[in-house]
């Protein structure tokens, strides 16, 4: 794989998860966003923060679990997250941990319905 081509996929992913974002935040889950812009930063530093807590982890030998664990352990880190970018970006309102966990959990439900749509289409 070319640099070019991890770029792309990266650019792309951000653009997404960012749509994600934007979305759950229109349907009041949890969140609330003032537009596109604040939604891809904070699908930026979301980002950022999921791949230094799991470089972490790797540094201290956990790896979370299949099923239940992991799915716990992934929402409650990517609420922390969600959490603490919403206290740093602008136009980004997290209602509390628990508005996180609501909202992680819509962005999730958001794009797994996208994907599923987009797989009966194609």
């Amino acid at each position: 794989m070319t640099i070019f081509a991890l770029l792309v996929g990266a650019l792309i992913a951000a653009l997404v998860n960012a749509l994600l974002i934007w979305v759950v935040g229109k349907l009041g889950v949890g969140i609330e966003v003032d537009g596109f812009g604040p939604a891809l930063l904070t699908a930026f530093l979301l980002a950022l923060f999921t791949a230094f807590t799991y470089f972490v982890w790797g540094l201290l030998n956990y790896t979370p679990e299949t099923g239940w664990v992991g799915a716990v352990s992934h929402i409650v880190t990517s609420a922390a997250g969600l959490l603490a970018v919403g206290s740093i970006v602008k136009g980004l309102r997290v209602k509390g941990f628990l508005g996180a966990v609501l909202a992680i959990v819509g962005i999730s439900a958001v794009g797994w319905l996208a994907n599923w749509l987009i797989s009966l289409v194609l």
